[in-house]
């Protein structure tokens, strides 16, 4: 069976080249469609792509993966942005899954990693699908497919990397309020993606309103454990404790504790100067693990790293060295080579020698 591959793109011959380099020799079909590009990104496209073809921008990003998907003849379709790469062991794991499809599974989720460092935000998505289940792009703006079916989870990962000086844009916003002034009537998945929109913006009490409004609704359980994690964040700069610390706590009505979230009450707790609470928190986290296959955004050093080197700040501040000492070293177990686990090793092992403990 063949494997394509379908992307759309617009002005991004800064990472096109890099992407389509990373996924040469692994697709036996490229599709490409262009949204209205004014550099050089079609004339790199044509250097690696069977089809690229020309789509009028119509300000929704499914409409446009729909069309770029409608190019494609493959039995199987894997989609990718501009700036994502393939690494070499991700590259090596999707030819070995090509050799092995047969149609019986309609759907692949594969992880999306934020950035090339092994401590990167991590998640699933559906990845790869078959053509002909006839699956669609929905969501003008975060735009998903709906797979159903047989759907198999694989560590194979796609590696994102943003270019650094690629602010927040309003572009989002512009789109989701477009689609508002039209009468057309947001989903759950659009609410909470529109609260972030406002969050990443900055618009920090519209973006609160906008999330409590996704909270009274009927989203999906990781939304709105993620939705309670940033309207804390928004309490939080807007200068609301008490509003911050019932935003964390409400989590609690989705789903037993997530380290994320013990982590934001530890640092809650720790802002209030109240270090045995932030203990609490901080020692469930390093008891909790997160799991990607629940659709959740992962971030692995909360599953060992943050917890244990802020149980070691807390501990010096408390005075008791030699539980800080040991709680600095199971963060380095996770990151050896960390400059704050490497400064207060240095740390610790001075203070207890001058107060004569053996380490």
């Amino acid at each position: 069976m063949t494997l394509g591959l379908c992307m759309i793109v617009k002005n991004e011959e800064e990472v096109l080249e890099r992407c389509l380099q990373s996924a040469a020799g692994v697709f036996d079909h490229i599709a490409i469609a262009d949204t209205g590009s004014s550099d050089n990104t079609k004339e790199i496209a044509k250097k690696y792509a069977d089809i690229v073809a020309d789509y009028r921008w119509q300000d929704d990003f499914a409409a446009a993966r729909n069309f770029s998907f409608s190019l494609s003849s493959a039995d199987y379709i894997m989609w990718l942005d501009a700036d994502d790469v393939l690494l070499p062991a991700d590259r090596e794991a999707l030819k070995a899954l090509k050799k092995r499809l047969d149609g019986s599974t309609n759907a692949y989720m594969l992880l999306y990693r934020m950035g090339d460092d092994k401590d990167a935000l991590v998640y699933y998505r559906e990845r790869i699908v078959k053509r002909s289940c006839g699956f669609l792009w929905q969501g003008a703006v975060h735009e998903a497919v709906c797979v159903f079916g047989k759907v198999e989870y694989l560590d194979i990962a796609v590696t994102h990397k943003k270019p650094a000086e690629r602010a927040a844009s309003c572009r989002n916003l512009y789109i989701y309020a477009k689609q508002f002034s039209r009468g057309k009537t947001p989903n759950e998945r659009q609410k909470f993606y529109f609260a972030r929109e406002l969050y990443a913006n900055g618009l920090y009490d519209t973006a609160a309103a906008a999330y409590e409004w996704f909270l009274r609704g009927n989203g999906w359980t990781e939304n709105k454990i993620c939705a309670c994690r940033d309207l804390a964040a928004c309490r939080h700069a807007l200068g609301e404790r008490k509003k911050q610390l019932a935003a964390l706590l409400k989590s609690f009505e989705y789903a037993p504790p997530r380290p994320e979230i013990c982590c934001d009450l530890g640092a809650f707790f720790f802002e209030e100067k109240d270090y045995r609470q932030a203990i609490f928190w901080y020692k469930l986290a390093a008891n909790e693990k997160s799991d990607p296959k629940t659709g959740a955004f992962v971030q692995p050093d909360y599953n060992g790293y943050i917890p244990y080197i802020w149980l070691a700040v807390c501990y010096d501040r408390l005075g008791e060295y030699e539980k800080a000492f040991r709680c600095n070293e199971k963060a380095g177990e996770y990151r050896p080579g960390d400059k704050s686990y490497l400064h207060n090793k240095l740390y610790f092992e001075n203070l207890l020698k001058r107060k004569g403990k053996k380490l």
